[in-house]
């Protein structure tokens, strides 16, 4: 399964907005699924809040099945390694 985070809008930040998207994308997952992919195509800007609420929720339902896939996006990047701190 493929999360593209455009869906969400090309800008992505605050802690609220993250964990408003995934409120709505929820019942549309399948919590199942044995591989789940993040497609950052299309972001212009990730925020460390944003994606520890959305990214925070994905780990507690995929675990070690959540994988992002490679983006050059200097603000994806950054986020990432801030999360894994």
């Amino acid at each position: 399964m493929r999360i593209e985070l455009k869906k969400f809008g090309q800008v992505l930040t605050s802690r609220p907005l993250g964990k408003e998207a995934f409120a709505a994308i929820r019942p549309t997952i399948d919590p199942a699924a044995e591989n789940v992919e993040i497609d950052f195509s299309g972001v212009i800007s990730l925020s460390p809040s944003w994606a520890d609420e959305f990214f925070g929720a994905m780990k507690t339902m995929y675990g070690d099945r959540l994988h992002y896939l490679p983006s050059e996006n200097p603000s994806v990047i950054a986020t990432l390694e801030i999360l894994d701190e």
